[in-house]
């Protein structure tokens, strides 16, 4: 028997190619990183136009032609080295980037892989110089005619390396994601001259602009453009600006959030999760928010060296970044009107124009009284004790009494939260929530709301008004609905405030899990805010004391268990809010007005006048719209009355 020794391994210094390759893996995916890698050192390079032009998806062709300052011929070897850059001055730079690309990487990756030839001349210098370089093989720099700036051009891609070229996809696929390479940095840099060209057809041709909406609506049309809202806040430090849309513009997928730091194209879960979360109760299930936002912040509070492609930054107070855009976006929702509008809407104005004029113009008009009533309800919800105006005479939801039921020995039953018998007690919800007068003794709603002047019901489902601007109609249980929600908030995250709860003759034993009977009891106190008692009984059963009383006909284990799901899968302890949330969308249909069931005039009165009351009765809290608002001008365009001038 013969044994075999095996030599051990030796640590060997690799090639400077084979390390250029290796390094080109990690940067260069595919052709749309090339795109963006010389994007950017265009862009860096103080270009004002900016030419691209692909074939065969860019695995045959990438060529990019930008007027920069451009480089001398004892600049162009360096450019191909590794880790050799001009946007790096010093070493302490590296901890205050202000280029977008920093690294000396990208060109000597691209050139591992491809055929690479550099042709550049800078302003000061008669004649330009051309550099090749194939495979990593470079050639000496020679004489050639070039306007000044440089021109890069990338052919056969990955020509040494089948592997990666074998993984690539359709061409067709490839030029969507150079599209969308080029859609981020033209987006971010509307002072630029961006032209993209695929196999001999123009695509886009974006000329300098001053108002970035017209660059947005040059790459997603006018639905997008139409529906802009314009934000803007600034705290010294977090400057936040830009555009979200209108929640009735929305898409399936998050891809069309689009944001900015510094300048730089970035992915952020929790920016986006912010985005979301600024929208909620605005769009339905499945449904992502469509945003273009630029933040500016100093170069300290980011780290942008932790990602390969740069597409990752590092703040070093994430929090406070976060709560920012949230506060940004949540207010502006607050001040806008974001009535769902039937026709073209108004078009969105810039930043430069918006600053200086109140946030209600940037949507829908919202008269004075409503954002009176909008301010008082806010006090509510954060549970300020700062009265009401007595202008207005609304009463402080944090004092009044709160009566979801006709009377206090009503047969309780899930409509009757705001009606008795298939309608409104208009008497007790009145005096909850409408507008009550110190004049006189009459009927609250005698008293009709600032903007309606009729009210009356379509198809016993709709509720049609008008004001001085055109015409709404209102999806009354959707409108109902909400305005339970928002009681049931204010009453909820009141200081000490509880929901109204029906206490039980004898207790519920209900079977739960391990994991669930533990969730349940450390949201006990929670699960006491809105209305739910719960103790131990033995085992994994706990016993129901008592029950939300608009919740009657629901079973309470059913409902428990609804809850400690959600509870289970948001991975921390809920607030009050958030059970809230979860309840409500499961018995907000239950308790609100039905579509079918008929109303009458002081009913719909009674209605409407609450829809003044509160913020976001726009939506539900699924995220339907509650109304559509038909403009005037809409209605005689639609019948045909505007005349050659616009005159009816």
């Amino acid at each position: 028997m013969t044994s075999t020794t095996q030599k051990p391994p030796t640590i060997r210094q690799l090639p400077p190619n084979l390390i250029n390759q290796i390094a080109a893996g990690e940067v260069i995916e595919r052709p749309a990183s090339v795109v963006k890698e010389l994007l950017e050192n265009s862009i860096d390079a103080g270009a004002h136009r900016i030419e691209v032009t692909i074939a065969g998806g860019g695995s045959e062709l990438i060529r990019i032609s930008d007027n920069g300052y451009g480089m001398t011929s004892d600049q162009l070897p360096l450019a191909v080295s590794s880790h050799a850059t001009s946007k790096l001055p010093d070493d302490d730079s590296l901890f205050q980037v202000a280029t977008l690309g920093f690294r000396g990487e990208a060109i000597a990756s691209i050139g591992s892989v491809s055929h690479l030839t550099i042709r550049s001349r800078t302003k000061s210098d008669d004649s330009g110089s051309e550099l090749s370089v194939r495979g990593g093989v470079q050639e000496s720099p020679v004489p050639c005619g070039c306007p000044t700036g440089t021109v890069m051009e990338v052919r056969n891609l990955f020509f040494n390396t089948p592997v990666r070229h074998r993984f690539l996809k359709t061409a067709q696929t490839e030029r969507g994601h150079i599209v969308e390479a080029f859609t981020r940095l033209a987006l971010a840099n509307p002072q630029i001259h961006f032209v993209l060209t695929n196999n001999d057809k123009q695509l886009y041709d974006l000329p300098v602009t001053a108002r970035w909406a017209d660059r947005i609506e040059a790459f997603f049309g006018a639905e997008v453009s139409e529906s802009l809202i314009a934000i803007h806040s600034d705290d010294d430090q977090i400057n936040i600006s830009g555009y979200v849309c209108d929640p009735s513009v929305s898409r399936g997928n998050n891809r069309m959030q689009y944001l900015f730091l510094n300048g730089r194209h970035i992915r952020d879960r929790s920016l986006q999760h912010a985005l979301s979360e600024a929208y909620r109760g605005l769009l339905m299930v499945g449904r992502h928010p469509v945003g273009f936002l630029r933040m500016d912040m100093p170069a300290e509070m980011i780290d942008v060296n932790v990602h390969p492609s740069k597409l990752e930054v590092r703040f070093t107070d994430g929090g406070r970044v976060y709560s920012r855009l949230l506060q940004s976006l949540r207010h502006q929702f607050l001040t806008t009107n974001l009535t769902q509008r039937v026709g073209p809407p108004q078009p969105a104005m810039d930043n430069s124009e918006q600053q200086g004029r109140p946030s209600s113009q940037l949507g829908l008009p919202v008269s004075v009284e409503q954002q009176q009533r909008q301010a008082v309800i806010e006090w509510a919800r954060t549970g300020e004790s700062q009265p009401a105006p007595a202008s207005l005479g609304i009463p402080s939801l944090g004092t009044q009494p709160f009566r979801p039921f006709a009377s206090d020995n009503a047969v309780i039953d899930p409509r009757h939260t705001a009606i008795n018998s298939a309608h409104f007690n208009t008497q007790n919800v009145a005096a909850d929530v409408a507008p009550t007068s110190t004049d006189d003794d009459s009927a609250p709603w005698e008293h009709a709301p600032s903007v309606c002047y009729l009210g009356f019901q379509v198809h016993n489902r709709y509720l049609v008004t008008q004001d001085d601007s055109g015409m709404v109609v209102i999806d009354q249980h959707a409108l109902h609905e909400r305005v339970l929600y928002e009681r049931v908030c204010a009453k909820v995250l009141s200081e000490g405030a509880c929901l109204e709860s029906q206490r039980l003759l004898v207790p519920e034993p209900v079977s739960l899990t391990p994991a669930e009977r533990t969730a349940a009891l450390d949201v006990k106190e929670t699960l006491a805010k809105i209305g739910i008692e719960i103790d131990e009984f033995g085992g994994e059963t706990i016993l129901v004391h008592s029950f939300p009383a608009m919740l009657q006909k629901t079973a309470p284990g059913d409902m428990l268990r609804t809850l400690l799901e959600s509870v289970m899968s948001a991975g921390k302890k809920p607030d009050a809010k958030d059970l809230l949330n979860h309840l409500l969308s499961t018995i907000a249909c239950k308790a609100a007005v039905k579509a079918g069931d008929p109303l009458t005039p002081q009913e719909i009165t009674s209605l409407l006048e609450q829809k003044d009351l509160y913020h976001d009765t726009h939506h539900c809290p699924h995220g339907r719209p509650t109304s559509l608002f038909f403009s005037r001008d809409e209605l005689d365009r639609m019948f045909g009355r505007l005349g050659p001038r616009g005159k009816a």
